[in-house]
């Protein structure tokens, strides 16, 4: 098990990201835990409840809001020593507003899940402020889960510019759903990470689904009735049914892939195929797209088009 003294969790104040933080906290190696999160307020409750349920006073806040690029590098700023450890733990469906676009030109959605945390990896490796392990939020809806009638986002290519599209959200026109979208990015991320940890060898980097959890945050991510309906009737019906683990459990995923070096770097792991909790596997023994190296280089080219510097001006929100 290696020796991390110091990790990150973006997305810390609730569900899987909190939960997360407090199961490094009673690591004995653990010596401090940064809570990246974006409303301080939310943060301050998360660290007393965390103190007080552990025991420990190792846990930092760190304001970091991951769609906002300017935050992101402040973050990265304000970390006084090098990590061990990054858990990419932040997400969702973008909010009320999931295909708007930020001003580098990236969907809502596409930058909570995927463009703020490459940026991350990318400003703490440039200044040396990341040592051991990466451990990437995955999504076993980038492969499709037959089981709850979630199909594979289809890819005809995953050319450098098909993933692009993802990004700035003119893949397929559009005409997808937010869900849709979401799954896409943890694809396009899944393959990000493969080609990182081929760029960084010294650096494990790990995607992990969490599985399919209940009490995350998620959910407030999501809009309308679909959030009323997941919240209190779908959600719940999938636990009675086995469908769903708690959040130790999936939380308990991440700490693995952190502190378990057999979780080999550039592989995604989570459920088996047909399902989001047990056991898990390598997921490009289900899609084998995500072992294939010129997709993954195609996603890194991608996402880096978009941190590049250049002028863009967001487009108006469309419908949802």
């Amino acid at each position: 098990m290696p020796n991390l003294k110091s990790v990150l969790v973006t997305g810390a104040n609730a569900g899987l990201g909190k939960e997360s933080a407090r199961q490094l906290a009673l690591l004995e190696s653990t010596e401090r835990v940064y809570l990246g999160c974006r409303n301080m307020e939310k943060a301050e409750a998360a660290k007393a409840e965390l103190e007080e349920a552990t025991g420990r006073r190792v846990f930092e806040i760190l304001q970091l809001d991951v769609m906002d690029m300017d935050s992101v590098r402040a973050a990265v700023r304000a970390i006084p020593d090098s990590l061990d450890g990054l858990v990419m733990n932040a997400g969702g469906l973008g909010g009320p507003t999931p295909n708007a676009t930020t001003r580098e030109g990236s969907t809502h959605v596409f930058a909570v899940n995927v463009l703020g945390h490459a940026l991350l990896v990318d400003e703490l490796i440039a200044v040396g402020k990341l040592e051991k392990v990466a451990v990437f939020s995955g999504s076993e809806a980038c492969r499709g889960v037959e089981k709850f009638r979630m199909k594979r986002p289809p890819f005809e290519t995953s050319s450098t510019d098909e993933l692009a599209s993802v990004i700035d959200g003119s893949w397929l026109e559009g005409a997808y759903t937010a869900m849709t979208a979401y799954a896409a990015s943890k694809y396009v991320a899944a393959l990000w990470i493969g080609s990182m940890a081929r760029r960084h060898p010294s650096i494990r980097f790990v995607t992990m689904s969490p599985g399919g959890t209940s009490g995350t945050a998620g959910t407030d991510g999501m809009q309308g009735v679909l959030r009323v309906l997941m919240k209190y009737l779908l959600r719940p019906l999938m636990v009675a049914f086995g469908l769903m683990h708690d959040v130790e459990t999936g939380a308990l995923r991440y700490v693995n892939a952190l502190t378990d070096e057999r979780y080999e770097s550039g592989v995604f792991y989570g459920s088996a195929a047909d399902a989001t909790i047990g056991n898990v596997v390598d997921q490009a023994t289900i899609l084998t797209d995500l072992a294939n190296e010129e997709f993954q280089d195609n996603a890194y080219e991608a996402i880096h088009r978009f941190l590049r510097p250049r002028s863009i001006t967001p487009r108006s929100s469309p419908s949802p």
